[in-house]
């Protein structure tokens, strides 16, 4: 992210704006449509001491939720209670600054069994790490921690921070393409270089894939958990915000474009790298806000949305909704309700949608 573009970057500056005008999001109102009637945020917990980034669950855990704050604290909400003690806390290992922090956390798996878990944070050099730690079930076992994977950052900007695993049972993760902005050292399509690629990492071997190219800093992403289909919210530069797609059968090295497309428009006068070039599915305009928030495919309850991918912006609080056909996005759609400070949607064990507000909300969008 640039400071044009950025996610959470902006997160200093346009925070304390929406605080100010509850209207940046007016979050829970009414809809005309009555398929949608049970799509609204409802309040899961709120004034939450952290700034969250992230919410997630293991799918074994059903009623609880696992919410990650930017400062290197993660805590559960079980069957709507905040408990008292952090799941983890890393705090004195973490930098928060603007895009830094500790960002998502990952389940393994077979969590019920293995009890091990992943979390991707930027250290106090301002470096990348993933870890991977236990847990008695409870709280996870601090001496447990084994580093899986480490790269140092150029600039402190563009971190990606998305953790999750796929249907191959790798561990995808992103660091975006390196920071500053316009990708200027031209990493994004440089295959020698890891910064602008979606990776893959086995957590046993620590071996690094790279599955996909050209982008600038997917700050979320998600896989379909109903047929593995792969969703990418990838934040733009200046003009475009855009949605990548690639669906589970897909074969072949994927570009998505960056830095010589900025969504379907061209931004530098060259000739794009290696693999087939992919172009959004969708993507808006910086007068829909300035910073796209990946969301995840509904699979929960409600039947009126199943099937659809959901997704926000971070500077604007506005929601979308789209279904994906043939390749294609299809019935793209403003929902009625905005989200102020939207930094990540996520899913509880029965697929059921989540929000998080970097103002310290937690929301539950589906029954």
């Amino acid at each position: 992210m640039s400071d044009q573009g950025g996610a959470l970057r902006r997160i200093v500056a346009l925070g304390g704006l929406c605080a100010l005008a509850a209207a940046c999001g007016g979050a829970g109102a009414a809809t005309d449509n009555g398929s949608q009637a049970a799509f609204r945020p409802r309040v899961v917990v709120r004034e939450l001491p952290l700034e969250p980034v992230h919410v997630t669950a293991p799918r074994s855990e059903p009623g609880r939720l696992y919410i990650v704050g930017q400062g290197g604290v993660i805590r559960v909400v079980d069957r709507g209670k905040l408990r008292a003690a952090p799941f983890l806390d890393i705090h004195t290992k973490v930098t928060n600054s603007g895009e830094q922090g500790l960002l998502s956390v990952a389940f393994h798996p077979r969590y019920k069994q293995n009890h091990r878990f992943y979390v991707q944070y930027t250290d106090t050099n301002g470096d990348t790490r993933i870890v991977e730690y236990r847990s008695n079930g409870t709280r996870a076992i601090p001496r447990s921690a084994r580093q899986v994977y480490y790269s140092g950052d150029p600039y402190p900007n563009h971190n990606g921070g998305q953790l999750v695993f796929g249907p191959n049972g790798r561990l995808y993760f992103t660091l975006g393409d390196g920071g500053s902005g316009g990708d200027p050292q031209n990493r994004a399509q440089n295959m020698r270089s890891r910064f602008g690629k979606l990776l893959s990492l086995n957590v046993v071997t620590k071996g690094v894939r790279i599955e996909a190219l050209g982008l600038r800093n997917a700050w979320r992403f998600s896989f379909d958990r109903a047929n593995g289909d792969l969703y990418i919210g990838d934040v733009g530069q200046g003009e475009i915000e855009e949605i990548d797609y690639m669906p589970r059968s897909s074969t072949g090295l994927k570009n998505y474009g960056w830095d010589v497309y900025e969504g379907r428009s061209k931004f530098e006068d060259k000739d794009p790298g290696p693999g087939e070039l992919v172009f959004p599915i969708a993507q808006y305009a910086h007068d829909g806000g300035c910073s796209v928030t990946g969301g995840l495919v509904d699979r929960g309850s409600n039947a009126a949305l199943r099937g659809r991918y959901i997704y926000g912006d971070y500077c604007s609080g506005i929601v979308w909704s789209l279904r994906v056909a043939d390749g294609k996005a299809q019935d793209v759609r403003r929902e009625s309700f905005k989200i102020p400070d939207l930094t990540s949607f996520g899913e509880d064990a029965a697929g059921e949608l989540f929000a998080a507000s970097h103002a310290g909300v937690v929301y539950r969008l589906t029954p």
